[in-house]
């Protein structure tokens, strides 16, 4: 009797990689233990990992479902948040100012955009793959147009559910900041889609897992769950991702580029941290908060085990590799482990400060790997400009 990895072997490459595919979402569904979390996730899972919804080259519909929060009274609610919003109109920025006048060449080794060890170049060879050197510097190029993609992508969810969330969060200070990051995550777009197309000359369709968790987020209509989803979540994630770039990048447009952008982000951040510590740890009951707290930890592992660049491979790798050697290279390339290992020690003290971070959900983050990042600065510590100062010392 053949278990499933023998039959896998004996089938044609082109088929073992469908067959992975389809193990690799049950895989995901099984890891999802509360059943709450499953069925939050669940249709944008049906809609972005079966029909893939958001690569269909069409607009993509999501019905929104929230409540419009009005306060004609117009409160001052929450002095953070005043301090806050003050920052952010100090901080508006014109994409226009960027240096668009340098000259990008994204195969130069003089001006690498990411380092050569970013890629496990031993995995590929040992899978069969030899690259030349030019080759090499097109895989380099390829991988940093999907990463800057994913974040284009990741931004335009961000400007939705910015909206969203200005109109449902329930502190007039909260709608004031809120119109601040709107407009940021608008510029976002702006600038990540013109150096993408521009200087790259090449974008990528959003990731399977990334278009699951938007879906999700804009389908939601609890406010505070778009906050954590968006606001601590992706934009936590983000913001470490955008500091690997910074950090590794020689490239001076995109540097800048991001500089900007992780200063906008933390503000962002902290804007989550100070919307939701109150509401978790005061207003929600011990079953909401359970809810939340696996929630967070579902999505996180989603983020990071699932973020494989399988729209690198099928440009570069299908037909030539299976799904599970590029899957082994992606988890074993030194710059995806920087990558994974920084995304995450800017995510969990923003849950721990939060409230998500409970006796009762620790285990699974020790279990993931996760718990070492827990005595971090959470958002509400670490200014934009303090992050990059950091960055810089770090390069």
């Amino acid at each position: 009797m053949f278990d499933l990895n023998t039959l896998q072997r004996l089938l044609p490459v082109r088929y073992r990689d469908r067959m992975d595919e389809a193990v690799e979402i049950l895989t995901l569904l099984k890891e999802i233990q509360d059943p709450r979390v499953l069925l939050s996730l669940g249709p944008s899972g049906l809609r972005g990992l079966i029909w893939k919804r958001g690569k269909q080259g069409v607009p993509t519909k999501v019905q929104a479902s929230h409540s419009a929060h009005f306060d004609f009274t117009y409160p001052a609610d929450q002095p953070d948040m005043q301090t806050l919003y003050q920052r952010a109109k100090q901080g508006q920025w014109d994409a226009d100012m960027l240096p668009w006048q340098t000259s990008v060449d994204p195969e130069n080794p003089e001006v690498p955009l990411i380092p050569d060890n970013f890629i496990g170049w031993d995995e590929l060879q040992a899978a069969g793959i030899r690259l030349t050197e030019t080759e090499k510097r097109r895989l380099l190029h390829s991988v940093t147009a999907w990463m800057l993609s994913q974040f284009l992508h990741g931004e335009q969810g961000a400007l939705f559910a910015a909206a969203q969330v200005t109109e449902a969060v329930q502190f007039f200070d909260g709608k004031l900041y809120g119109a601040t990051q709107v407009m940021d995550e608008g510029r976002h777009v702006e600038v990540f889609h013109r150096y993408l197309t521009q200087k790259l000359g090449k974008l990528y369709q959003v990731n399977d897992n990334l278009f699951v968790i938007i879906d999700a987020l804009m389908a939601d209509g609890r406010w505070d769950l778009k906050f954590l989803g968006m606001q601590i979540m992706v934009e936590g994630l983000a913001l470490g991702a955008f500091g690997v770039v910074y950090k590794l990048t020689k490239e001076p447009l995109l540097k800048q580029l991001l500089k900007m952008v992780i200063q906008d982000e933390a503000r962002h951040v902290h804007y989550g941290v100070l919307a939701l510590r109150s509401h978790i740890r005061n207003e929600l009951t011990e079953r909401e908060k359970n809810e939340r707290e696996d929630w967070a930890l579902e999505v996180a592992l989603l983020m990071r085990n699932r973020f494989m660049a399988y729209e690198v491979f099928e440009e570069w790798g299908e037909g030539k590799m299976s799904r599970e050697q590029w899957r082994h290279m992606v988890s074993h390339a030194p710059g995806m482990i920087q990558f994974r290992q920084v995304m995450f020690s800017r995510l969990v003290p923003n849950l721990r400060e939060i409230g998500l971070m409970s006796p009762r959900i620790l285990p699974r983050y020790e279990e993931a790997g996760l718990l070492k990042y827990m005595t971090g600065l959470s958002a509400d510590q670490l200014s934009g400009e303090d992050l990059v100062r950091s960055l810089d010392v770090a390069s």
